[in-house]
């Protein structure tokens, strides 16, 4: 344990962050947060951080405003406490499919969010497979953007895949997919579609041979469930065998559980970033990012290079 180093779990995932804090063998910090009945949130450090290096578990995921502000609220209390730096650690950064404008009049909400963090008091960001790289410099601050991918690897390499094929969802997706086919060796194919409202998609053709092939399908997040479906019933139309669909972010909105316990889906593989409902079904691989992002602050406090966690090394 340092005593120089402070840890604090949010609300979103306390989960997470004690597997964080038992990897670095550093306890969470003690902290009070309530709501008042009007919905406003209170934070109180329950011990002393003047001139410690604090860092702040959140994702933002749903409630994903509350869970913002929340996060706004710890980073402002922290900062009157006079805490020597203010790391938060978000590893699902929500509002990052919204990182340009498609059409007139639209906001670049996840530029917002950056400049709210940066302006409240956040001296470094810790993040994981943003929706968008580009994200990283929306920020005048240091941003670590780590990658589940080499764990995902390694759950991959360890199962016994007949005639496997990388298959990226969308154009959006295709440099990762491609990375992930030529670590692991494997052919890879591109679903092209088009998207005519937010949360729909509509396949219009395949790039690359699918047939007879089983596909691992791989994204950042699963929101509704229904691209993957559509993704899935597509590929399975051309001749494919069952898939496989891998995800660092379980989003998981309205029915995505049950969009997602589909005939055509032999196992959704997904990470931790974001806290999943007890007793989720058995369709679902659940790895930790935990000693990720453990080891992420252990670099940041103790010194050392991060950019071996910026990419797959486990082949």
């Amino acid at each position: 344990m340092n005593e120089q180093i402070a840890l604090f779990s949010g609300s979103s995932n306390p989960q997470l962050a004690e597997l964080i804090g038992q990897h670095l063998n550093q306890p969470l910090g003690k902290i009070k947060i309530s709501r008042f009945k009007s919905g406003e949130i209170y934070v109180n450090y329950l011990e002393g951080l003047r001139n410690r290096h604090v860092y702040l578990v959140q994702s933002f995921s749903n409630p994903i405003n509350d869970n913002f502000v929340e996060l706004l609220v710890m980073i402002d209390a922290a900062k009157r406490a006079s805490a020597k730096t203010i790391n938060v650690v978000v590893p699902y950064f929500g509002y990052a499919r919204q990182e340009r404008k498609s059409n007139p009049r639209e906001p670049i909400s996840a530029k917002m969010l950056s400049d709210v963090l940066t302006t409240v008091g956040a001296n470094r960001v810790i993040t994981l497979d943003l929706h968008s790289p580009a994200i990283q410099g929306f920020f005048n601050i240091p941003v670590d953007h780590l990658t589940a991918l080499d764990l995902i690897c390694k759950y991959i390499k360890s199962k016994t895949i007949v005639n496997p094929i990388i298959v990226s969802p969308d154009a959006g997706r295709a440099e990762t997919a491609e990375k992930l086919a030529n670590y692991l060796d494997y052919p890879f194919a591109i679903m092209v579609k088009k998207r005519p409202a937010h949360n729909e998609s509509v396949i219009t053709h395949i790039i690359g041979e699918v047939e007879g092939y089983t596909p691992i399908i791989i994204e950042d997040l699963i929101d509704t469930g229904s691209t993957i479906q559509k993704v899935v019933e597509g590929l399975k139309e051309r001749g494919a065998n069952d898939s496989y669909v891998c995800a660092t972010h379980a989003v998981f909105s309205g029915p995505a559980l049950q969009i997602l316990d589909h005939p055509n889906i032999k196992e959704v593989i997904i990470t931790d970033s974001i806290a999943l409902p007890e007793n989720y079904p058995s369709y679902i691989k659940v790895i930790s990012v935990s000693s990720l992002l453990a080891e992420a602050i252990s670099t940041n406090i103790y010194g050392g290079s991060i950019s071996e966690l910026f990419k797959i090394k486990s082949v």
